[in-house]
């Protein structure tokens, strides 16, 4: 067994730290260099070292952050792009054709909402929403012949809805679709969707995989060779990959993921305890609820709940508003899974695009992204901007 092969069955954090990359057997470096080059020497025509010839078809350092992802994701290959968007696109373009049907969340992120509405559309691929909580609503979506992609987001942006996998896997199968998973909130410490049937994760690295808010990135992982095959032309040929410096960045930030998932979810906790007894919330959304309709399927498929959580208040709009310009410590701004805090309304923000729709998220709807800071600091900041 080599040793690669070895830390693959190793553990989370353990794979987190030494996957996809051995020290550099020239200089002993345990970190990869990054790779600021766009060509490669070869040894005579085709003549490649390593398979690098180009570095929009492959870079050491891509090459480095690809294998950590696909061993965290307990995945066959992995692929690094420049934005969870290009890879979205890109797995489309993969895997459909004109008059093809794709069936998405009817609470799905904006831009992901907006890359189906008026791109892929657009270009012919067709969608209809369903609730991914709900079995049937998926499986009525469905277009028998048509349908390549059910694809979900578990929890969902921005109402934590939570989508059985291992359910949907079967129902996509059913229908010779396939199960494509956007694992973005839960990260793969919390949530391995390719162990549970799905056949593609795909994430915005922008957010927990990164985890420091200074590299915007995304990725697919697979768990079919074929597929595999099919996603290295696309990448190639469609070219939205990430530079050395942004790959660089990004594998930086995985080493970490584990302990910071687990700082996360713990001062999430301690805030959805304070704002379930807040006489300001109309309601806290948070999958670790036992109230909450997913907590059942979430226990069973996430190691934890989380560090998202959404709350809606008593004072309608305006008073959601007025919590997130209030706020010190957490910051306003779009975006998630960074080791600070953020906070922001979705309906004027991230999801402004889906206004008008059937996707539209409620006005009194505030969402936050819970950082790695001292949780006092941050349950006294709430405390302020909701008084």
């Amino acid at each position: 067994m080599s040793e690669q092969q070895h830390i693959t069955k190793s553990g989370f954090e353990t794979r987190a730290i030494h996957a996809g990359y051995e020290p550099d057997p020239t200089t002993g470096a345990v970190i990869p260099p990054i790779y600021a080059t766009s060509t490669y020497k070869q040894d005579g025509v085709g003549g490649l070292r390593g398979g690098y010839e180009y570095s929009r078809s492959a870079n050491p350092t891509r090459t480095a952050l690809e294998g950590v992802l696909a061993a965290l994701e307990e995945g066959e290959k992995g692929f690094a792009f420049a934005s969870g968007l290009a890879a979205e696109d890109t797995l489309v373009r993969t895997t459909c054709r004109p008059g093809d049907h794709v069936v998405i969340p009817d609470d799905a992120y904006g831009g992901t909402f907006r890359l189906f509405d008026k791109v892929e559309q657009a270009w012919g691929v067709e969608h209809s929403p369903a609730a991914v909580s709900d079995i049937d609503a998926v499986r009525a979506a469905i277009q028998p012949g048509r349908t390549k992609l059910v694809w979900v987001e578990t929890p969902t942006n921005p109402l934590l809805n939570i989508g059985d996998i291992e359910a949907l896997a079967a129902v996509a199968h059913d229908a010779g679709a396939l199960l494509v998973v956007d694992n973005t909130f839960a990260s793969p410490y919390l949530q391995q969707p390719l162990t549970l049937g799905a056949d593609v994760v795909v994430h915005s690295t922008t957010k927990y995989v990164g985890g420091h808010s200074d590299v915007v990135g995304g990725a697919l992982v697979v768990r079919d060779l074929d597929l595999a095959e099919q996603v290295t032309f696309h990448q190639n040929a469609i070219g939205a990959v990430p530079g050395p410096f942004d790959a660089f960045l990004t594998h930086r930030g995985v080493k970490t993921l584990g302990v910071r998932m687990d700082r996360h979810c713990d001062n999430a906790e301690k805030i959805v305890d304070f704002l379930s007894g807040h006489r300001s919330i109309a309601q806290v959304i948070y999958p670790g609820l036992a109230e909450h309709p997913g907590h059942a399927v979430a226990s069973r498929q996430m190691k934890r709940y989380g560090g998202m959580i959404s709350f809606r208040v008593t004072g309608g709009e305006a008073q959601a508003l007025a919590v997130c310009e209030r706020t010190e410590v957490f910051t306003l701004g779009e975006s998630l899974g960074g080791v600070e805090s953020l906070i922001e309304h979705p309906g004027r923000m991230t999801h402004a695009s889906v206004a008008g729709t059937d996707l539209e998220v409620p006005a009194d709807l505030v969402r936050l992204s819970v950082g790695i800071e001292t949780v006092e600091d941050l349950l006294a900041d709430l405390d302020r901007a909701l008084g």
